[in-house]
Formats: structure tokens, sequence, C-alpha cells
């Protein structure tokens, strides 16, 4: 295949769309699935904010079609910097605020700005595409395990040994896969890491940037508080580049407005790499953003709302898992914190099924889960674990709650099946 490039060749290809296909398969010969694979949301159980859907209706009716402006426009930008300080009592300016087709452009930008090929990144495992990001630019990306026993959230111990010359470290809280938070002491010592790491380097030298996507802050449940490294650390204001938007609070994957803030002179660049890829997000849907943003009370009302039916779900599934773990069969699962993901464990890779198979991996017992119990998972293997412990996400954004509940005693029944 010498006619493509190394990149094209090499490319791996996302194992969710993989599992999405077998899925969307069984689905079109009539199987009914509960699909708890995909960070989305059905938006038939899940639309949008009724607020929003009018905007974008009447931005559209006002011909506001034409190409916004390079970092966004300039009513949003504005919405986004006084909804960060009512949110999150973060201050930042209108030339610290980028915005792009979604949050994922953003954080292809930032690793675009920030690292060169054959520079260190550091991130943990199980974590969101960040494997695919050092892939497709050649960087040395170095993936730090972590346990289940902190919730598999990287500590500053886990990542010490990795931060010499590394010059990205990449964090999600709430994270993608295990819909699990930082606590405030241990992102304070990551923090502190970062500073002293800083401090050691000479003159000239890249310093260690933190991207810090935190596309789920305002998902999180119970006595769970989001934090952040500039709240805990201002001193790492220049250093910090944060993944935000509308995709996942508001249940809006399909609008395609995320934003970027951190430092001026970062984002300035990142604003050059998003114009040439063109990934802009489109004006109508900035514009109605922008006025949505401004109303804080049908902001509050909906993500009351939204956030109470994903709890419920979660809860459900949760509460799922306890009761067959009660009952001696080998699962196990980690409370919801935040995000529309659980992460859960099914302990029986090396088990046989009924025809003899032997289920020696996680993909071969998730393919038997989607025949049996008719439901689809993923497992932790494709946010670059290497450990195969039978870990796996469940996303509960396009299932209804009774699909959900439906589905536990179809996975009891798969279970007892297993020799």
């Amino acid at each position: 295949m010498s006619n493509i490039s190394v990149l094209a060749q090499n490319l791996k290809s996302s194992e969710i769309i993989k599992i999405a296909f077998e899925v969307n398969e069984l689905k079109r010969k009539g199987e009914d699935i509960a699909n708890l694979t995909i960070g989305d949301f059905d938006s038939n159980i899940y639309p949008i904010p009724d607020e929003l859907k009018q905007g974008i209706i009447d931005a559209y009716n006002a011909n506001l079609t034409n190409y916004p402006t390079a970092d966004g426009v300039l009513s949003l930008r504005e919405s986004i910097s006084t909804f960060l300080k009512e949110k999150l009592d973060l201050t930042y300016g209108l030339d610290e605020i980028l915005i792009s087709g979604g949050s994922r452009p953003l954080i292809y930008a930032t690793y675009l700005t920030i690292v060169d090929k054959g520079d260190k990144v550091i991130y943990p495992a199980p974590s969101w595409n960040n494997n695919h990001y050092c892939d497709m630019l050649g960087v040395e990306g170095i993936a730090v395990q972590t346990t289940a026993e902190n919730n598999f959230m990287p500590t500053a111990a886990d990542l010490k040994p990795f931060v010499k010359d590394a010059v990205l470290l990449a964090l999600c809280s709430p994270l993608n896969p295990t819909g699990t938070m930082f606590s405030k002491n241990d992102l304070e010592e990551i923090c502190d890491l970062v500073i002293e790491e800083n401090k050691s380097r000479k003159e000239g030298q890249k310093p260690l940037y933190i991207l810090y996507d935190q596309i789920y802050a305002q998902l999180t449940f119970g006595e769970h508080v989001h934090v952040d490294p500039v709240s805990l650390r201002p001193e790492l204001k220049d250093y910090v580049i944060f993944i935000d938007g509308a995709s996942k609070c508001f249940a809006a994957t399909g609008v395609r407005v995320g934003w970027s803030f951190g430092p001026a002179n970062i984002i300035e660049r990142m604003k050059g790499i998003v114009g040439h890829m063109g990934a802009w997000a489109p004006k109508p849907e900035q514009v109605a953003t922008s006025v949505f943003l401004k109303d804080l009370t049908s902001v509050d009302t909906y993500l009351d709302h939204f956030k109470d039916r994903i709890q419920k779900s979660l809860d459900t599934l949760y509460k799922g898992f306890n009761d067959l773990k009660a009952e001696g069969f080998a699962v196990d699962a980690i409370e919801p914190m935040g995000a529309i993901y659980l992460t859960v464990r099914i302990n029986c890779i090396g088990k046989s099924t009924e025809e003899g198979e032997i289920l020696d991996d996680s993909h071969k017992l998730n393919s038997y889960l989607i025949k049996e119990a008719k439901v689809a998972l993923v497992p932790f293997s494709a946010f670059g674990t290497t450990e195969d412990e039978g870990w796996f996400r469940a996303s509960v954004g396009a299932s209804s709650f009774d699909d959900i509940n439906a589905m536990i005693p179809r996975l009891k029944s798969a279970l007892t099946k297993l020799k």
C-alpha cells in the first residue's frame, strides 16, 4: 500500500465503531439490544433544551448562515466568559476563548499547537482517544495505567515517573470512560507535581502543559463536586488548556458547539489550526447557544431535569450490578459520580459458553453478551488499558430507563449459562 501515507496505513480504527457495527447489524435483523456503547444521546429520549432548539430555528430564519469569525462569534465568546464566571468561578477574557465544531477539533488543535513529533505526552488509561491522537502525530504517548482502587483516576504517584521532559499531560474529569472524578486532594497533588516539574526546566525548554477536558463538568451527581487545576492552583493558568462545550451537558452532540479556553498565546495558535481545518461551529448554532447560555434560569432548569434522568438510569444500572454481585455473580461496578457512564466489571474471562467457546478476552465476552444478554458494552481495552480484567464502559445516554431496567434479567440469564 505504498500509494497511501504511512499515517493512513497504520491508523487504528475505533473499537467503539466496530462494536456499534455489530450492534447495528443485529438491530437490522430485528434484535432489541440495549446499546450501552456510544457516548451519545438518543435525541428522542434526551432532546436538547427547547429554548436552544428555538434559538437555532430563529437564527436560520434570520439567514445567519454565512461564515462565523475564526475564533467564534463575539456574542458566544461573551456568553461563555460570563457562564464560566457564574458556574465555575473562572475568569477568562474574549481573547482566551475559542469556538469550534464540537470539542474534538479543540483537543486535536491543542495537540497540534503544543506537541512536536517525538515529544512525550502522558495520559491515563483508560481515557478517550489520547492514544489515537498520539499515533496520528507520531509522538511518544505514555499510557499511565490506573487502578480500580482509585476509581481509575490517575494520582500524582502514578504520573510522577513519567513527567520528566513530557510536554503535555492530558486529563479529563468527569472521566470518559469511567464516569468517575478527581477528588480535590488528588488533583491538587497532580497540580503541585506539574508546578514542581516546570520549575525544574531550563530556559527555552517547553513547559509541561495540562489539557483539561471538562466536557462533563455540569453533569455531576450527589455530593461529588467538579474541580479544576486553575481554581486549585491559579499559578497554573498559563499552562492549562480547557476543553468544554454544549455537547454533553445539553445533550447537544449533533449541534456541534464546543469551546476551549486557556492562555491567549496558545488559543491564538489554536485558532489558526482550527481555521485551516475549517472546523468551525455553524453560525446559527453559535448564535443560539450564546442566547441560551445567558438565560441561567433556563440552563439550570434543564440541567436539573436532565441530570435527574441520567442519574436514575445510572443508579438503576449500578444497583442491578450490585444485586447480581450479592447473588454471587462475578460482577462489580463503581459508584457513578458524573458524566453518562458507569464502570462495570464482568469477571468472566476464561469461562466457556454452552457451545464450548472459551471467552478468553473481553472482546469475545462482549460479543457473547450482545448475542445472549442483548446488551452491548465497551471494553476498557478500547481506551488504552493493557490489563484484560473484564472492565467495561456502560453509557446510558442512548437507552431509556426501561431498556436498562429490562436488561438486568437478561444479563443474569446469560451469566448463568457460562461454565
